[in-house]
């Protein structure tokens, strides 16, 4: 349901190690072929299922091993829809630069501009803060979202539709010192709280709820039905994968109130949806040109919305998502003729809020399906 800071891989695939760990350029023929040989690897390091898309220009595979129910044995599909945590803010995003495109705000505006009062106290200024800062995540502001005592009603006292609404989020990020002043040359923090303050911006430019705007104007334009944005519903809907931690016997973590992670990751998806998405925005279907050029400016290796990831055989762009019980995946080539979607069923949330390695077996195994679809 959201992506957290990562303390073993920050980011995106942005450690060095993670580039060369990345599987070596395939002829195209053999890219299904290594993709299920890297599901079926994902299995053996103990994802309970991992689903996939893959194009290589108009070519789409769709695959899927292991399971979606570990109590049922209900084989995993393409078709299962999963939390796609903060693959979220890429949606949320498009909704802010197609804003932009319209002439209705600016990303050089303040937050104060749109949202007077809200970002203030223990060394937050508003008025120092712009849009294109929470984007970007050069905006210092605090993620609250970060720690147990955060997440105690869920984790540890099992109360799975426990709902904290998202300016109940920012007001607890504004009890703590930002990370840095804002637009501090170098620094870059990724926070979710700018995604919460995005969602209040669209909210307040627009006059309509931020999930009504991303329907609208992303999810019925571009016919993504099986794709959900659920504001305090816990429950999945439809045919879905649940989500598993790491214990042992591990415990469901499917049902679990998305309340707090609002536009910076509360979409409900499938691989197949996802990856219509990733490829009208980076193929420049849902922004005008000025915008389209911005949205690929990075701080760091995150642009505004999605994110840079370095290949052995390129760049790639688009976005990772991590939440309780799940762990997803959308990136696109440089030149939009490769393109993979994974979703796996297996993330360990309280692990990874003690910096611990927060997926089953080798860290680095989900990359073998990417490096084999993209390379």
């Amino acid at each position: 349901m959201r992506k957290h800071v990562y303390r073993v891989v920050a980011g995106m695939l942005v450690a060095a190690t993670l580039v060369t760990a990345l599987a070596t350029p395939a002829a195209a023929t053999d890219r299904p072929t290594r993709v299920r040989a890297a599901l079926d690897r994902l299995l053996r390091e103990g994802f309970p299922g991992a689903v996939a898309y893959i194009r290589d220009g108009e070519r789409v595979d769709r695959m899927a091993a292991g399971v979606a129910d570990l109590a049922t044995g209900e084989p995993a599909t393409p078709e299962h829809r999963f939390r796609t945590a903060s693959n979220t803010k890429a949606f949320t995003a498009t909704v802010l630069l197609q804003l932009e495109g319209e002439g209705a705000l600016s990303l050089d505006d303040t937050v104060e501009r749109w949202l007077p009062g809200v970002v203030r106290g223990n060394g937050h200024a508003g008025s120092r803060i712009t849009l294109r800062q929470l984007l970007n995540h050069t905006s210092g502001v605090y993620d609250p979202a970060t720690t147990h005592e955060f997440f105690r009603p869920y984790l540890q006292e099992k109360r799975w539709w426990h709902v904290i609404r998202p300016r109940e989020v920012v007001r607890r990020a504004m009890l703590h010192e930002p990370y840095f002043p804002p637009g501090t040359p170098g620094k870059v923090k990724y926070s979710n709280t700018n995604y919460l303050l995005a969602g209040l911006v669209i909210e307040k430019v627009t006059g309509r709820p931020a999930h009504v705007e991303i329907d609208r104007r992303i999810l019925r334009p571009l016919e993504l039905t099986e794709t959900d944005f659920p504001i305090i519903d816990p429950t999945l809907h439809g045919r879905h994968l649940r989500g598993y931690d790491l214990a042992d016997p591990p415990n469901d973590h499917t049902v679990f109130s998305p309340s707090y992670d609002w536009t910076a990751g509360a979409i409900v998806s499938t691989v197949d949806d996802l990856a219509t998405f990733h490829r009208a925005l980076l193929g420049g279907k849902l922004l005008k040109p000025a915008q389209q050029a911005k949205l690929t400016e990075v701080a760091g290796n995150y642009g505004l919305g999605v994110e840079r990831a370095p290949l052995p055989c390129g760049t790639a762009w688009g976005n990772n998502g991590s939440g309780p019980g799940y762990y997803s995946f959308s990136l696109t080539s440089q030149d939009g003729q490769r393109q993979i979607v994974l979703a796996l069923n297996r993330f360990d949330l309280s692990r990874d809020l003690d910096g611990k390695q927060a997926v089953p077996g080798d860290l680095l195994a989900p990359l073998d399906a990417l490096g084999a679809a993209l390379c």
